[in-house]
Parts: C-alpha cells; sequence; structure tokens
C-alpha cells in the first residue's frame, strides 16, 4: 500500500483519503480501526505501528468490493504468485473463512464437531487454505511456518483419545 500511495505513512494520511471517501457511508470502518489503534498505542502513530496494530478483519475489509475499488485494486499485489483465475472474490471469500474461523477459535466455540462426531475436516480444510495463502505471498513462507507448526500432531493425538 506504501507503494500504491507512494507514501510510507499511508495508513495515517489515508484517513483523510479513501478511508473517508463519501461511498463508504457513515461509519467509515478502517478509519475507525486505525483511530481506535492510535488511542490503544497512546498517540504513538508511527505508521508501523499502526499497521502492526490493525486486525485481520481490517486487512480482510480491503478486498470488500467498496474498499478495493477505492485502491484500485492494488492490495492484490499481496499475493504475487496467486493463480491467474483467483480474483479479488476468491480472495475475498478464503480470507473471511480464514477469519470466521480464527473468530470462532478465539471466542472457544467449538471447531471439531460435526453434530456429536469429533470432525477435523473444516480445520485441515482452513490449515490448507493458509498454506495456500502463504505460497501466494511468498514460497518462502510455507516453509518458514511448517518449521513451528504442529496441527497435524495435535489434531491426530485428539482423534487418539
Amino acid at each position: 500500500m506504501s507503494i500504491y500511495f507512494a507514501d510510507q505513512a499511508w495508513i495515517v494520511n489515508q484517513k483523510r483519503g479513501f478511508m473517508s471517501d463519501g461511498s463508504l457511508g457513515p461509519k467509515f470502518w478502517i478509519k475507525t480501526q486505525v483511530t481506535k489503534a492510535e488511542i490503544t498505542l497512546k498517540g504513538k502513530t508511527a505508521a508501523g505501528k499502526l499497521i502492526a496494530e490493525q486486525t485481520f478483519g481490517f486487512w480482510t475489509s480491503l478486498f470488500e468490493p467498496r474498499h478495493y475499488k477505492l485502491i484500485s485494486g492494488y492490495i492484490i499485489h499481496c499475493f504475487p504468485n496467486k493463480p491467474q483465475m483467483v480474483n479479488r472474490n476468491n480472495l475475498a471469500i478464503r480470507l473471511n473463512e480464514i477469519r470466521e474461523f480464527r473468530n470462532r477459535i478465539y471466542h472457544n466455540e467449538a471447531i471439531c464437531f460435526n453434530g456429536d462426531l469429533i470432525d477435523f475436516t473444516q480445520a485441515r480444510r482452513i490449515k490448507t487454505e493458509l498454506y495456500n495463502l502463504l505460497i501466494w505471498m511468498d514460497a518462502d513462507l510455507k516453509d518458514f511456518v511448517k518449521s513451528f507448526d504442529n496441527i497435524d500432531f495435535e489434531v491426530d493425538r485428539a482423534l487418539l483419545i
């Protein structure tokens, strides 16, 4: 995004830019998220700190049509290795599924049941989606994450119990 806006502090400066565009309606959700981060950081508004403070929801919202259009779709360049057939909509769906699954975990909701049966199908599918997105961002990320990924071990262990 800093390349697109030619501005290292885009996250600060775009609060008066695309984040305030009238097409976003009265709530300006992503602008509000940046403002909340500034409050959390107690005025330490260095762009890097504000970027790091943003939620997964902030980043996934940039793939929603109204935000995506305002930034001319530039955010898709985060995935330079994605298959050509994968478009904004495909990415938005995948990112939102991952975000919703993550939220279920965060709120201590069950993620491994299908009725009364233990079923890790969705968890394994989400893991595959995560790995795909990592590869589409940078092929080396997969190997880095695999070095501390113990999900399959934990799933297999849970199935034995």
